[in-house]
């Protein structure tokens, strides 16, 4: 993977769910081709990579935690183009609570046995984003607005997020 995303390698990929329910296969060549890609290459790429790791905006699959990690990293690495994309899709897994929300309204009710590890993926997504508040209050230092001004967006919602209730 070059310089960056020497990690990637380390995650067992085929072993996780993106948020669609696939195979989460597909998350290092997204990365790859953010990190190494030119703008519209990199922008098509975190598209792509949003619908599989923070579908529709808000639902979180098992690969999300893993991801961000990346995602910080290549925030963080001059040379990476889109960081206001990067730094939007970090913001929707940080404010995701789909499953969160399903399983309090679901309380009451029976549901099945599958579906209580869901919220256990959104905490650690978003325990993974606040992880990378450095990489984030980096970004939010740079000269330039336009990374600049996504990130301190991002660092003002991770204050006002409250903490998810207990289930």
């Amino acid at each position: 993977m070059g310089s960056l995303l020497k990690g990637v390698s380390g995650v067992r990929w085929g072993e996780l769910r993106d948020a669609t329910g696939a195979a989460a296969g597909g998350v290092p060549p997204l990365l790859s081709r953010i990190a190494y890609g030119d703008e519209a290459t990199a922008r098509i790429a975190i598209d792509d990579l949003g619908d599989a790791i923070c579908a529709l905006g808000f639902v979180i699959g098992e690969a999300t935690a893993p991801t961000v990690p990346f995602l910080l990293e290549l925030v963080g690495a001059p040379e990476v183009a889109c960081k206001a994309e990067l730094l939007a899709l970090l913001g929707s897994i940080c404010r995701a609570d789909q499953w969160h929300s399903a399983a309090a309204a679901a309380q009451d009710r029976k549901h099945d046995a599958s579906y209580q590890q869901q919220p256990g993926w959104e905490a650690a997504a978003r325990t993974a984003v606040y992880a990378g508040r450095s990489a984030i209050e980096g970004a939010a230092s740079s000269v330039r607005p336009e990374d600049a001004t996504p990130a301190r967006k991002l660092l003002q919602e991770m204050d006002c997020i409250p903490p998810f209730p207990e289930l």
